[in-house]
């Protein structure tokens, strides 16, 4: 780690962070982390820099995208690590997101075991929940998986 003032390089940030370097420079393309210039124009980042790369990679874990990855940030501290209050503040704006993406996945987990459950293992020509491929009239993609309602099985 370099000494002076406490500033990580980008190759030091990736080795410590586990992304690549390029991964580390899309970041900062998108505001999710920042650098200052070196007079020769290197990038220096600020070790909390760690902390909101962990952050930006957790969120990705639960499914969040990097704009509300940004968006959450944009709300925590950016010289500093964030303090239990402030990541109370972004837990509490994400836990209905996530509550809602947990509803779609048990939804989604659900009909993949009706589907299955029938034999057939095909969504096109299924007989209890496609017959006669009536969901293509409903429009393209997995429709009963997307959300659309099968008929009653017969």
């Amino acid at each position: 780690m370099t000494a002076r003032n406490d500033r990580l390089t980008i190759g030091e940030l990736s080795a410590r962070s586990g992304l690549a370097a390029s991964a580390l420079r899309y970041y900062e393309e998108l505001g999710l982390i920042h650098s200052e210039r070196t007079p020769g124009g290197q990038r220096r980042f600020g070790r909390a820099t760690l902390r909101r790369v962990a952050f930006v990679r957790a969120a990705q874990q639960v499914g969040l995208s990097l704009e509300e990855a940004r968006g959450a940030l944009d709300a925590l501290p950016e010289n500093r690590p964030p303090t239990a209050a402030d990541w109370a503040r972004v837990a509490a704006a994400w836990q209905r997101r996530i509550d809602a993406q947990i509803a779609e996945l048990e939804r989604l987990r659900a009909k993949l075991g009706g589907c299955i459950g029938c034999g057939c293992l095909s969504l096109r020509k299924c007989r209890l929940y496609n017959p006669d491929d009536t969901a293509a009239r409903t429009g393209s993609g997995a429709r009963y998986l997307q959300g659309a309602e099968p008929p009653a099985c017969g």
